[in-house]
């Protein structure tokens, strides 16, 4: 019996975009389903009917939701090129840090994207902690999963293309080489890794979008 597989996202959300990587490192067909959040299909309410948001991946009937639960069933489900360490102490290590961004560094980012004045300053100081933690996590590896792309490489996929890509636009220097040349050595070879070149939204597309919102709360 063929398997289905539907992923329910926005195509702006660096969170679907999360489970699209890890689908592609899979090689896992599946079927997407682009979601209007103004306006939320009666199926993403019936998926996802505690949270209401995107993504929802859906397997054979079967919904799940929140994209580092995701991405951990789809290593769990398809077990060809692991996106999770092997060894339990190594696992816990990966979950820690793809939760330290969710719940440390992606907060100060977007606060220092889309705040102003003195609150913007706070975040920014406090993103700039964050970045450095990251810095020093990352060390000399290629990938904080190592040698291959893993899940915290696939949990920092903002810091590595939407805060990359919208800075400049919306006049925030805050990841430069010359402060994080490691996370900027990362983002290079992230952003040319196959599966992540597939699974990224078009930049100009994207930096239009966000410009146009963030033009929008500065007004």
């Amino acid at each position: 019996m063929a398997e289905e597989v539907k992923l329910f996202g926005v195509w702006a959300s660096p969170f679907s975009r999360r489970v699209e990587i890890a689908l592609k490192i899979k090689g896992v067909k599946y079927e997407y389903i682009e979601e209007d959040l103004t306006n939320k299909s009666p199926l993403l309410l019936k998926y996802n009917p505690v949270h209401k948001k995107i993504p929802v991946l859906v397997h054979n009937g079967n919904p799940i939701a929140e994209s580092v639960v995701i991405i951990e069933y789809i290593d769990e489900t398809w077990k060809h090129n692991p996106i999770l360490p092997q060894h339990p102490y190594d696992r816990a290590l990966a979950r820690f840090w793809a939760k330290f961004i969710d719940e440390k560094c992606l907060p100060a980012l977007w606060n220092s994207m889309w705040s102003k004045g003195k609150e913007r300053e706070a975040a920014i100081g406090e993103a700039c902690e964050h970045l450095k933690t990251l810095e020093n996590e990352l060390g000399d590896k290629k990938f904080f999963g190592g040698e291959e792309i893993g899940l915290v490489d696939i949990a920092a996929n903002f810091i590595g293309f939407w805060l990359v890509s919208l800075q400049e636009p919306i006049g925030l220097e805050l990841l430069t080489e010359e402060k994080f040349p490691k996370l900027c050595k990362w983002i290079h070879a992230y952003v040319n890794h196959t599966a992540i070149k597939e699974s990224l939204p078009p930049k100009d597309k994207l930096i239009e979008a966000l410009s146009a919102r963030f033009g929008a709360a500065s007004k």
